[in-house]
């Protein structure tokens, strides 16, 4: 069931909050609030927020050079080892950089051309720029539920609101400093992301060209600039204007190519084709725009206006009156809501770590310990009632003859506990099979990754349960065995030599597996076991 939720957006320009809930196929808008940010900063966007009104439980929108969006292709694992896998890859990106991140990850939809994998998509962002929107939050009263990178907002914001087809769509919204993009085929996402630059390319365009302030440049932009080079022009300001900004249009021309070529890269589609493009955002109110990127691409461009379709007869006529000016701006608020507030939408929430701590122990250490309070009252009551009855039981108890009790009592506890000791051997033979496949999954990975040559590259990977008599695990003794083939690059210097080293390095990272390898001229094989003692060496004679 839907609940209520505020989605914030706080860009350079402006600062964006609106509050509603998701009602079947639309949303109820109940509370709008706009404000300009004059300084351009965080701290300035949240002051702006603060003449508004009271947020609640709010979702709060994040991107910029401080968000950094990663797909990972991996085998189909169980939750937990997914979990840690994603953990280990966001603790060696926090430990290449100065600064601690906060992450959450998300499985992409499944896609038909990868068999037998997934895409994940990981999202860090820094606990500073965290807790700098936490701050202020905070200062206008509000709650935080989570962190979401804006692009994901965007494409529920599509999903919920606009014309989905089965074709391939690039949603676009371009801000003043940032542009968020997702790529879409379908219902199902392929891509997110977030690219540096935005509509003040245009600012800085017309304001060099006229030698005027960058506020001048804007305001001229917003009333008179035009992309529409085959006029008519008002005057010859207008298109000189024009031809100023023809350049940064190029641009955000080449982001948002460049953002399908990545797309390609990271997700492995070489066979995408982009059939559409829609545009929102402030910076998407150029006149002229759409036309140009049309041309420029080859596919239509129109711009998507999702409040077509949402319902804001809730709203009072100040906040009405604004919406209605600032549809396009108001986009991400209405996606980051949309995404607080339907349990269904797809997500990523992305939490400070005191913020994870202190929920992790509301939600399990906090339940424990009262569960275990409220055992131990009941306890307490329950002995209290069988006081007498257990008084008549030990004098009948008594009158029984001692060694017959007593054999009896050995007797029950040895039947129940070798029963007992029957099930956990079968539990403890299970969980050491898929505890020691995870493990040796991570850390095998982990090797591989920091070892291999830089000619060298993996193409396939399988974990399963077998036997291999090279790594001494016969039939009838199965035992997890990580496969992995590759091939090293044409030309490669001493490919042998690099691999015996590569193998000898994994040897020491693993001193306790077991570990079998293949080199050819240019693929190899390698067969690994953890979950043996090493192999002994062979005895010397005593000859030598």
């Amino acid at each position: 069931m839907s609940k209520v939720a505020t989605g914030i957006d706080v860009g350079t320009s402006t600062a964006k909050m609106l509050r509603g809930q998701v009602k079947g196929t639309t949303f109820l808008v109940t509370d709008f609030f706009i404000a300009p940010n004059p300084t351009g900063s965080l701290e300035g966007g949240w002051n702006a927020l603060a003449g508004g009104f009271k947020p609640g439980t709010a979702r709060v929108g994040v991107t910029g050079r401080d968000v950094n969006m990663r797909y990972t292709r991996v085998p189909r694992l169980a939750d937990w080892q997914l979990r840690k896998l994603m953990r280990f890859e966001a603790e060696e990106v926090s430990g290449h950089s100065d600064a601690r991140v906060a992450s959450d990850f998300n499985v992409l939809p499944e896609i038909p051309e990868i068999e037998g994998e997934d895409v994940v998509v990981l999202c860090m962002a820094r606990e500073s720029l965290l807790a700098e929107q936490d701050a202020g939050l905070s200062s206008i009263g509000g709650k935080l539920d989570a962190f979401t990178p804006n692009a994901i907002a965007l494409y529920n914001a599509f999903l919920h609101y606009g014309v989905v087809l089965d074709d391939t769509v690039l949603v676009a919204n371009i801000g003043r400093a940032n542009i968020d993009v997702v790529l879409m085929r379908g219902t199902d996402l392929i891509f997110a992301r977030n690219l540096a630059g935005g509509s003040e390319l245009f600012d800085q365009a017309i304001a060099e060209r006229f030698g005027v302030s960058l506020e001048r440049a804007e305001s001229y932009k917003r009333d008179e600039g035009t992309l529409r080079m085959n006029g008519p022009f008002q005057d010859a300001n207008q298109e000189k204007a024009a031809r100023a900004m023809t350049a940064p249009a190029g641009q955000i021309l080449s982001l948002l190519q460049s953002a399908v070529l990545f797309a390609k890269s990271q997700v492995k589609l070489q066979s995408l084709r982009l059939d559409r493009v829609f545009l929102c955002g402030g910076g998407a109110a150029l006149e002229g725009l759409p036309e140009y990127l049309a041309k420029a691409m080859g596919v239509p461009v129109e711009i998507f206006d999702p409040f077509v379709v949402v319902d804001d007869s809730k709203l009072d006529a100040a906040a009405s009156a604004a919406l209605e000016e600032h549809r396009l701006e108001a986009v991400l608020a209405l996606g980051l809501a949309t995404t607080g507030s339907d349990p269904d939408a797809y997500s990523i929430e992305i939490l400070p770590e005191k913020v994870k701590r202190r929920r992790e122990f509301l939600g399990g250490t906090a339940f424990l310990i009262a569960a275990a309070v409220l055992a131990a009252l009941f306890l307490g009551v329950f002995g209290w009632k069988k006081k007498s009855e257990l008084a008549s039981l030990d004098a009948e108890a008594r009158r029984l003859g001692s060694e017959l009790r007593r054999a009896t009592s050995r007797d029950g506890r040895a039947r129940s506990l070798m029963a007992e000791n029957q099930e956990l051997a079968e539990v403890a033979s299970e969980l050491m099979a898929v505890g020691g496949a995870g493990e040796e999954l991570v850390r095998s990975l982990a090797s591989i990754e920091t070892r291999l040559p830089v000619d060298f590259w993996l193409e396939g990977m399988t974990l399963g349960m077998g036997t291999e008599e090279g790594l001494g695990v016969v039939r009838g003794e199965e035992l997890p065995i990580l496969r992995v083939r590759g091939r090293a690059r044409e030309g490669t210097d001493s490919p042998e030599v690099q691999w015996e080293e590569f193998v000898a390095a994994l040897h020491r990272d693993l001193p306790e597996a077991r570990i079998q390898d293949r080199m050819g001229r240019s693929d190899f094989t390698l067969d690994l076991v953890s979950l043996l003692p090493p192999a002994e060496e062979p005895a010397a004679s005593e000859d030598e």
